[in-house]
């Protein structure tokens, strides 16, 4: 009877709809969800360890809203409509998904990785359904020629929609999404010196995993990201600093989010934690960056007092900046690099920082050193003449002939080391 009700009742309506919307419109409604399911598996039903559903309300409720809204309005809109919605939302289900990809055949796949893969499938089938739904609205009756002039100015037109939508739209959301969900994973490599393995705890109760060579002079130095800069922190433990290999949020086996905005937080807790060492003096600590890294230092130690000294390699443009280096046409991509920066606070639900240029100079009159090749990455041969320009003394600034981006040590190992390990002896070890 209950069954018999069902079909009668809200059964038979649920049937009616689903007949009446047309199976184009059942596959494009059908694939936008599946994406949304993946949206709310990674926010809310399986989160990173150490965050929560209410760490997540940008980064979920956004793009479910988004997705939600779009599956209403689809059966209102016209063929061509209709395809460009499925089209653009194909190519970021795409993009929302590739990150699972990767990770899956990195081999370190798990929980809502898997939904990932599954909206990948619905991205491809809305990027199909595009092209299937303007073949089937295509007219007929008119002549040949008025037919195929038509339809040579709808691909053009159509063309530049499209390449306006990729490059103002999808590529923004996609770049950022990968930006906040891809980072180094599996454990801290060997260092190749004797270490402990560690744990530092964060102002925002993450723990984040890290390996600590002990100090011998007393000086400490924290390397941010640890497993990206292993031959400078062999360097520096060989003349006898306590070096600080530290794990960013949601990388290697950090709890958290990939935030790369927040991880002034990550520094500011390793230094913490290194004042609270018996064998580190708390006004002997400094800091070393590589590459996003380095930005993030120069963050992090421009709003505390807690880092002494700071080496920066490779520091270029943080996500969403660059509006002063663009001339001419290039300032046409503006859109783009402020799509960049709204979909990245939107991803890891966190603003972004105030703009490296405008905050270096607090540093001072703590040591800067600033360390960067040509043309490196990133924008890093533009904008470190401006950091250095910006900060206030004492600073240096070194472009390293002959070297890859944060290759430093690998183009001048001997200059290098002279170069970091007297800026860092004379910071943390003479006498004030």
């Amino acid at each position: 009877m209950g069954r018999r009700l069902w079909r009668a009742g809200w059964g038979s309506g649920l049937f009616e709809r689903l007949r009446a919307a047309g199976p184009e419109t059942i596959v494009v409604r059908g694939s936008l969800g599946i994406v949304a399911l993946h949206v709310l598996d990674d926010n809310y039903l399986q989160p990173q360890p150490g965050t929560s559903a209410r760490d997540h309300l940008a980064s979920g409720l956004i793009p479910v809203g988004i997705l939600v809204g779009a599956a209403a309005a689809y059966p209102r809109l016209r063929a061509g409509a209709r395809a460009a919605l499925a089209m653009t939302f194909g190519a970021l289900g795409l993009a929302i998904g590739f990150p699972s990809a990767y990770l899956l055949l990195d081999g370190s796949a798990s929980g809502d990785h898997y939904t990932g893969l599954l909206a990948i499938g619905a991205g491809a089938a809305l990027l199909l359904s595009g092209p299937v739904t303007l073949w089937k609205a295509r007219r007929t009756g008119e002549s040949r020629r008025k037919r195929y002039l038509r339809r040579t100015l709808a691909t053009i037109l159509g063309a530049v929609a499209a390449l306006g939508i990729l490059a103002f739209l999808v590529f923004p959301i996609a770049f950022s999404y990968g930006y906040t969900h891809l980072g180094r994973t599996g454990p801290l490599p060997d260092v190749g010196v004797p270490y402990e393995t560690v744990t530092v705890t964060t102002s925002d109760s993450l723990e984040l995993t890290a390996a600590y060579v002990p100090s011998k002079n007393r000086a400490a130095i924290v390397v941010f990201p640890g497993r990206s800069a292993l031959k400078e922190a062999r360097m520096l433990a060989r003349n006898g600093y306590g070096v600080l290999l530290l794990d960013p949020r949601g990388q290697g086996g950090s709890e958290g989010d990939l935030v790369r905005w927040a991880g002034d937080r990550d520094l500011s807790a390793g230094a913490r934690y290194l004042q609270d060492r018996p064998d580190v003096d708390p006004d002997r600590i400094g800091g070393f960056g590589s590459s996003v890294g380095g930005e993030i230092l120069l963050v992090a130690a421009a709003q505390s007092t807690e880092f002494k000294a700071v080496v920066s390699e490779g520091a270029g443009l943080p996500a969403g900046e660059g509006r002063d280096v663009l001339r001419g046409t290039e300032r046409l991509l503006l859109p783009a690099l402020y799509g960049i920066k709204a979909a990245t606070a939107v991803f890891a639900n966190h603003g972004p920082p105030p703009p490296i240029v405008d905050r270096i100079g607090e540093i001072a009159p703590r040591s800067v050193f600033l360390i960067y090749t040509e043309p490196g990455m990133g924008g890093e041969d533009v904008r470190q003449p401006k950091y250095f320009a910006a900060a206030g003394e004492p600073k240096q600034l070194w472009k390293v002939p002959g070297a890859e981006h944060t290759g430093g040590i690998d183009a001048r190992p001997a200059e290098y080391e002279r170069r970091v390990i007297g800026f860092f002896d004379r910071a943390l070890l003479e006498p004030k």
